[in-house]
């Protein structure tokens, strides 16, 4: 399967991408997770990162497009995309990247959470895990960014017929059931 995982800060996209990954046997690209350890290993793309992340601006797609084709072109069966795409431009990049890979997009699935839960979720990820692009502030530039750049994304999608949309509310678990469910019985 050949999936991407929408949905805004905080909706749980990094946790459902890890029980999608083990239970569709697809490897997961995490641009977040790729951006956060470059960033903490000193790299050129992490330092350059670092200033975009700390400020909850997104990436310039050049990068972002660069990373993403190095890692998809070593898979073969499928993948599952978290944070990427963004922005339109975005998904036209990977649309294009694709296509000369000769594959195209099985399903694109929207977690949808309310803003409050969003704000509640990611404060407390912050005293958890110490990341200091959890702070209030950062966290309403990048809702206001999500809403702006990359909710146009379903209406994208929604057009070309693969968008799925999904509660985020619940367990774990739950949310997971409904992902499956829409996904039509896969896996």
């Amino acid at each position: 399967m050949k999936l991407v995982l929408l949905g805004g800060p905080g909706a749980g996209k990094g946790t459902q991408a890890a029980m999608m990954k083990n239970h569709y046997g697809i490897p997961h690209v995490s641009t977040g997770e790729i951006l956060r350890e470059a960033r903490a290993g000193g790299t050129e793309l992490g330092r350059k990162a670092a200033g975009y992340m700390d400020s909850g601006k997104l990436l310039p797609d050049d990068i972002i497009l660069g990373i993403i084709e190095e890692r998809v072109a070593k898979f073969g069966g499928g993948f599952l995309f978290d944070g990427f795409p963004r922005t339109i431009a975005q998904a036209e990049g990977l649309d294009a990247m694709l296509g000369r890979l000769g594959w195209a997009l099985d399903a694109v699935v929207s977690i949808e959470v309310p803003d409050e839960t969003v704000i509640t979720r990611l404060l407390k990820r912050a005293e958890i895990e110490g990341r200091p692009d959890d702070n209030r502030e950062t966290i309403a530039n990048r809702l206001k960014v999500y809403y702006d750049q990359t909710e146009p994304l379903k209406a994208y999608y929604r057009k070309r017929g693969i968008l799925r949309t999904v509660d985020g509310l619940g367990s774990v678990d739950e949310v997971f059931g409904r992902i499956r469910t829409i996904l039509g019985g896969a896996g």
